[in-house]
C-alpha cells in the first residue's frame, strides 16, 4: 500500500539544489565521517529509539505487503467484479457489515453512556465518572453493555445501508438520465440514501430496541441479545420488538440522507481542490480523503439526527404498554422540553463524526481490497471548469 506521506528519499530529491550551502554528497559523508558526527553507541537511549522506530517501519512493511497479497488472493477467488454487477452489490454489502458492524460495537461504551444520559440527565457529570461508576459495579463487562445487540444489528442495518446506497444510486441515476444526473446529484444522492435506510432499519429495529433496554435498564434486563429478543416478545409480542420503528426512521433517515450527500459534496471538494485528479493519488491517499470527508458529514449528521435519537432511547425505555406513538411522544416532549431533546449532543458528535470517518475509511478500503474505485471523486472535466 502506498503511504499518504511522503518518504525521506523523496523530500531529499524534492527540495536538493534549494539550500544555498553546497549539497553533500551522501556517499562522501559515509566514506569520510566528520570527527564531530555523534556517535549512536555513546548515547543508548538514542539507539534504542532509533531501533524501534526501524522495527516498527519493518513491520509496516511486513502488514502492508501481507494486506497486498491478501488482496490479490481475494481478487483471484472472486474475479474480476464489474461495476454494478450482483458481485459488485456483494462485495458492498460486506463492506457495509464491516464498517457500520466492527465501528459500533468499539464506541458501545460512548453509546452506553449517551443513552443512559439521555433518560436521566442527572445520573453521571460526564463520561469519565459514569465509566468509573459503571467499572467499579460492573467491571469491564458493564462499560461495553449492549455490545452484542449493536454487532448483529449495525451489521444488519450496515449492509443494507451501504449496498443499498449503491444499488439505488445506480438505478436513480439511470432513471434521470446522464445530464440530469450531473445537474441534480445532490438529490440522487439524497433519494438514494433514504431508501437504503428505510429499508435497513427494518434490519436494526429489533436489535436497537434490545440494546437500549439493556444500556437503560440497571442491572440490564437481559444479558444476550437473544435473550433479550426473547423477553420482549413474550412480554410485549413481536410488535414490542418494532415499537421504536418510527422514531428510529426519524432519526436514521434523515443522518444517512446527510451523511451521504454531504460525504459525496465533500469528497469531491477535496479532490477539486487537490492538484491533479483522484486516481493520480494512492491508496493511502484515498482512503485518507474518504476518512476526512466521513468525519466532516459524521459532525453534520449528529447535529441533524440528534433529537430524534433522545426521542427513540426516551421511547424504548419509557413508552408504556398499549400507549400510542404520538400519546408517547406528547408526553415524554413535555417532561424534557426543547432543550431535553439536545441532552448528549457534545459526546454523540465525538462519537459519530469518529465513527462515520472510520466507517467510509473502513468501506472505501475494503472496495480497494477487492479492486474496486472508491466512493465519490472529482466533477467531470466539462462541469470541473465550469465551477
Amino acid at each position: 500500500m502506498q503511504s499518504i506521506f511522503p518518504t525521506q528519499k523523496t523530500l531529499v530529491q524534492a527540495f536538493a539544489g534549494c539550500s544555498s550551502f553546497q549539497s553533500v554528497n551522501a556517499e562522501s559523508q559515509s566514506k569520510y565521517p566528520s570527527k564531530w558526527l555523534a556517535r549512536h553507541e555513546l548515547y543508548p537511549v538514542w539507539s534504542t529509539v532509533e531501533d524501534a522506530k526501524n522495527k516498527a517501519a519493518k513491520l509496516s512493511d511486513a502488514a502492508v505487503a501481507e494486506l497486498e497479497k491478501a488482496s490479490h488472493k481475494a481478487q483471484d477467488t472472486t474475479g474480476k467484479i464489474v461495476m454494478y454487477s450482483p458481485k459488485f452489490y456483494t462485495a458492498c454489502i460486506f463492506g457495509g457489515v464491516l464498517a457500520c458492524g466492527l465501528t459500533h460495537t468499539a464506541v458501545t461504551p460512548l453509546d452506553l453512556v449517551k443513552c443512559r444520559r439521555q433518560v436521566d440527565s442527572k445520573m453521571y457529570k460526564g463520561n469519565f465518572e459514569a465509566w468509573g461508576k459503571i467499572g467499579r459495579a460492573e467491571g469491564l463487562r458493564g462499560v461495553y453493555t449492549g455490545w452484542g445487540p449493536t454487532l448483529w444489528g449495525y451489521s444488519v442495518q450496515g449492509g443494507f445501508k451501504y449496498g443499498g446506497y449503491e444499488f439505488f444510486k445506480k438505478w436513480y441515476a439511470d432513471l434521470v438520465g446522464e445530464d440530469n444526473f450531473h445537474k441534480y446529484k445532490t438529490l440522487v444522492y439524497l433519494s438514494a440514501s433514504a431508501s437504503a435506510e428505510f429499508i435497513a432499519d427494518v434490519g436494526l429495529c429489533p436489535f436497537e430496541a434490545v440494546k437500549v433496554r439493556m444500556q437503560t435498564t440497571i442491572p440490564p434486563f437481559a444479558r444476550t441479545t437473544f435473550n433479550g429478543i426473547s423477553y420482549i416478545t413474550s412480554k410485549e409480542g413481536f410488535g414490542g420488538l418494532y415499537k421504536g420503528l418510527y422514531p428510529l426512521w426519524g432519526r436514521q433517515i434523515p443522518y444517512t440522507m446527510m451523511k451521504f450527500a454531504s460525504f459525496e459534496t465533500v469528497v469531491e471538494m477535496i479532490y477539486n481542490y487537490l492538484p491533479g485528479t483522484k486516481n493520480d493519488y494512492g491508496k493511502g491517499a484515498q482512503t485518507a480523503v474518504s476518512f476526512t470527508g466521513g468525519y466532516i458529514a459524521g459532525i453534520l449528521c449528529a447535529i441533524v439526527s440528534h433529537p430524534a435519537d433522545v426521542m427513540v432511547s426516551k421511547l424504548n425505555a419509557n413508552r408504556q404498554s398499549g400507549e400510542s406513538f404520538g400519546a408517547a411522544t406528547g408526553r415524554i416532549y413535555k417532561d424534557i422540553g426543547f432543550v431535553g431533546l439536545w441532552n448528549g449532543l457534545p459526546v454523540r458528535i465525538v462519537m459519530i463524526g469518529t465513527l462515520t470517518g472510520l466507517q467510509w475509511m473502513i468501506y472505501d478500503y475494503f472496495k480497494i481490497f477487492m479492486g474496486l474505485p472508491t466512493t465519490g471523486g472529482a466533477a467531470p472535466p466539462g462541469e470541473r471548469a465550469n465551477a
